[in-house]
Parts: C-alpha cells; sequence; structure tokens
C-alpha cells in the first residue's frame, strides 16, 4: 500500500485527486497507476483503470487471474467493472468506505461486485486507512481553497 501512496502522490503533484493504484501477482508488482483524470482530460483515467492498462499484453487474457490490486481509494463502479473483467482475486483498499460520506451515495465495492455478479473477488478493507485518508482530505480541503 506504501507504494500506492507513492503514486497517488504523483498524481496529486500533477493536479490531479491523489488515487494510486499497484497491482501484484506472484508477490510481485506487475503494473502501477495513478489518477490522470485532470491531467489528461480522461475522466475514465482513474488510478485503478491506469494500473491495469499498464500491464504487460503478453500475460494474455487470464494474466490477471490471481493477482492482487491494492487502492488508496474506493474504486468507482467504472473501476469495479474492469477489476472484475481483468479477472483481479482481491482488491485491497487504504480507505475505508463511509455511507455518511461517501463520494457515490450509497454505493461500496462489495455492492458492485454483486451487481455485476462477482461476488467471489476478495476485498481487504482498512490497509494504512490514516495515511490514505490523510491524502484524500488534504487534497479536498485544497480543492475547497480554490474555489
Amino acid at each position: 500500500m506504501q507504494i500506492a501512496i507513492e503514486q497517488a502522490l504523483i498524481g496529486r503533484e500533477n493536479g490531479d485527486r491523489p488515487v494510486g493504484s499497484i497491482i501484484v501477482k506472484n508477490g510481485e508488482i506487475i503494473a502501477k497507476g495513478h489518477n490522470r483524470e485532470n491531467s489528461d482530460c480522461d475522466t475514465t483515467a482513474h488510478a485503478e483503470m491506469d494500473a491495469i492498462r499498464k500491464v504487460n499484453p503478453s500475460l494474455g487474457p487470464d494474466g490477471l487471474y490471481g493477482s492482487t490490486l491494492y487502492s488508496t481509494g474506493e474504486p468507482c463502479i467504472l473501476c469495479a467493472g474492469a477489476i472484475a473483467l481483468s479477472k483481479i482475486s482481491c482488491v485491497v483498499l487504504g480507505s475505508n468506505y463511509n455511507p455518511n460520506w461517501g463520494e457515490f451515495g450509497d454505493y461500496n465495492l462489495r455492492k458492485a461486485f454483486n451487481l455485476i455478479y462477482h461476488p467471489e473477488i476478495q476485498i481487504v478493507r482498512g490497509v494504512l486507512v490514516e495515511e490514505c485518508q490523510a491524502m484524500s482530505w488534504a487534497w479536498r480541503a485544497e480543492q475547497i481553497g480554490n474555489k
């Protein structure tokens, strides 16, 4: 998760929301990504999507089976679909979902995986929560201050 946090900080330096992701397979990092929505002018350039897009195509269509995606934030429904279609087996989250604060209403990743019929994907929550949430809150405060 520390490497995902480093990715998030790269995104923040580029003017993007600080979210970072990495994909690990067989104990090795095979892809890193960070949010690029603003810097790339691409609303689909989320950290999880960025990492998935960077996976070596030589792994083939089932290459991510058994892999773990680490993300500093709660992946949205777009990213949940990409995670499921990529056959990633586990998602480790740095931020805890909070229904009282959730950006996406009553959404959470488990509901998304159930909705798209991929309940077998394991979700682990709460890894380096304080660090991940502090980045997010600091960025939000900056955005409010800039308005």
